[in-house]
């Protein structure tokens, strides 16, 4: 089989060398390959490993999860729940800024880049890298969550103290694959607007989170965004 050397931040590819190399990966890239030989792929090859990329495993004090990155044109890079500046939020995002306003009185911003969190430490990361465009959940079951559970576990064994954020059922799940004995888990409602009345607001995860990096030593988490 041949070797595969995905783009990706340089501690990341060491960690998760044989994932890189092993059979799943190899079908996986193959079908990437193709989808994109048919179909628009969202997001762009270059930007398919951003949320490693910008928080290298060293760096990683809170691990964010997501299912799926946007299947809209312009809006996935990379980062669960971010669109690039200049993108208008998705609803999803809006209530995150509304949840953050209520729990730390920083004042929802029209910039929902959230680079700035993934540079202080936060892995923003979607259980799932690609997505068809306007077909959410195309690229599911097809190798991306064995890939990303192998990087939730290894995150769990390797380190200890990380704050693991789950918003809604599909993160929830993946609770079974973190030592809590070792970590921190912080459950609520999905921020969509489906949901984000029945426990995602009033979750105060923002704050939370900040009180265990606190009480851990750790610098806080810089919540605000620019403008």
């Amino acid at each position: 089989m041949e070797k595969i050397k995905p783009i990706i931040e340089e501690s990341w590819k060491n960690i998760l060398k044989d994932q890189f190399n092993s059979d799943y990966f190899f079908d996986l890239k193959k079908f990437l390959i193709e989808e994109k030989k048919k179909y628009n792929i969202y997001p762009p090859g270059s930007s398919m490993f951003s949320a490693f990329d910008l928080t290298p495993f060293n760096n990683v004090k809170v691990i964010i999860i997501g299912q799926d990155p946007y299947h809209g044109a312009g809006q996935a890079h990379g980062l669960c729940f971010s669109v690039p500046e200049g993108v208008k939020n998705p609803p999803s995002l809006k209530n995150i800024f509304k949840e953050l306003y209520n729990d730390l009185r920083i004042p929802p911003s029209e910039n929902g880049n959230l680079e700035n969190w993934a540079m202080q430490g936060v892995l923003l990361l979607n259980a799932t890298l690609s997505v068809r465009a306007n077909q959410a959940g195309s690229h599911q079951n097809k190798g991306w969550e064995i890939f990303t559970d192998s990087v939730i576990k290894t995150l769990s064994e390797k380190k200890t103290g990380l704050v693991f954020i789950l918003w809604g059922n599909y993160a929830k799940a993946k609770e079974k694959i973190i030592d809590s004995n070792k970590h921190y888990v912080l459950k609520a409602a999905h921020p969509s607007p489906f949901s984000a009345y029945s426990g995602f607001f009033g979750c105060k995860h923002f704050s939370k989170t900040n009180e265990i990096l606190k009480n851990s030593g750790l610098q806080e988490i810089d919540w605000r965004l620019t403008q």
